[in-house]
């Protein structure tokens, strides 16, 4: 395997520069999708890497419950500095399963808890909760979820202004964009390196929200206002797990764009720009770093099951 079974740990480097090239000239929803299957195959790819190490390291404990002939050194030359990596990759691996593990169990603690401050209250697709405090969200849940929003948030937003709030986190609810914000903070906990594309996600869906707001209002300057007005009196979301209304994202930023015209829906940037070089870079890199992990699961499977005794 050499020092390619390093390579998944580091390349997520590659993703840095993409990430804010995304957010700033690629089509939200493009942007959004791109980004998470980045972070989702490079987080995998990096914690294959940490498991494979921690097969060597964990052999060379005294006591292990693996089999005798994985600890050979024909197993361990397999990985170079065998005894740092390996032993090292015990705890990382570990700390991120522990993390992980933490991040899910909040995010489902959230969902539920937000169903139960719902319950009592007629099932429609919005539900208004009789607060002062001005927040909204999107809850999403297997049918379909629902826009939660409080009665000091409508009291501040004029008619054409609540029509945009309602379009925007339904927007959230139908993009599913819950599952990419997930993915990208179990891909940031996965590897640190990561941690760029989850701030990424969590704007480019706001402003995949946004355009599909203004696209169902037919007025982006309304949307612009109601993102404004929000943002000066919203607590923001209950947690960062649900997508809130103006509350991920620079908002001036978001503001910003909607007084512009729409972004262009085109998937396929010219590698002779910035945006498209840095897009098939993290292109190469996922790939690369996918590559890098198959062939050295496979050639650890091959070592270890000749040297597992018959």
């Amino acid at each position: 395997m050499g020092v390619f079974v390093f390579l998944p740990l580091v390349l997520p480097l590659t993703a840095w520069p993409v990430a804010r090239l995304a957010e700033q000239h690629l089509h939200p929803r493009t942007a959004t999708r791109v980004l998470t299957a980045v972070a989702g195959v490079m987080a995998l790819c990096s914690t294959l890497c940490l498991a494979l190490l921690m097969v060597v390291g964990t052999a060379q404990l005294p006591g292990n419950p693996l089999p005798d002939g994985w600890s050979d050194p024909e197993v361990r030359a397999a990985v170079p500095y065998d005894e740092i990596a390996g032993k090292a990759a015990i705890p990382a691996l570990l700390a991120v399963c522990a993390a992980c593990a933490r991040t899910l169990w909040r995010h489902e603690r959230v969902r539920r808890r937000g169903h139960r401050a719902l319950e009592g209250l007629p099932g429609t697709s919005v539900a208004v909760l009789p607060d002062d405090v001005s927040y909204a969200y999107a809850l999403p849940s297997r049918r379909g979820g629902r826009v939660v929003v409080t009665t000091g948030m409508l009291a501040r937003l004029a008619a054409p202004e609540r029509r945009a709030l309602f379009a925007h986190e339904r927007a959230h609810l139908a993009a599913r964009h819950h599952r990419h914000l997930l993915v990208t903070r179990l891909a940031a906990r996965a590897n640190p390196f990561l941690r760029p594309l989850r701030t990424s996600v969590a704007f480019t869906a706001e402003r995949w929200a946004d355009e599909e707001a203004a696209r169902a209002v037919r007025d982006r300057r309304t949307v612009a206002r109601a993102i404004g007005k929000a943002a000066l009196v919203s607590r923001g979301a209950p947690a960062p797990a649900l997508a809130g209304f103006a509350a991920p994202g620079p908002v001036p930023r978001r503001v910003a764009a909607l007084l512009a015209p729409p972004p262009a829906a085109r998937t396929r940037p010219s590698l002779f720009t910035a945006v498209g070089l840095a897009l098939w870079c993290a292109a190469f890199g996922t790939v690369v770093s996918a590559m890098s992990s198959a062939n050295s699961a496979v050639t650890m499977v091959l070592i270890l099951r000749a040297a597992t005794p018959l």
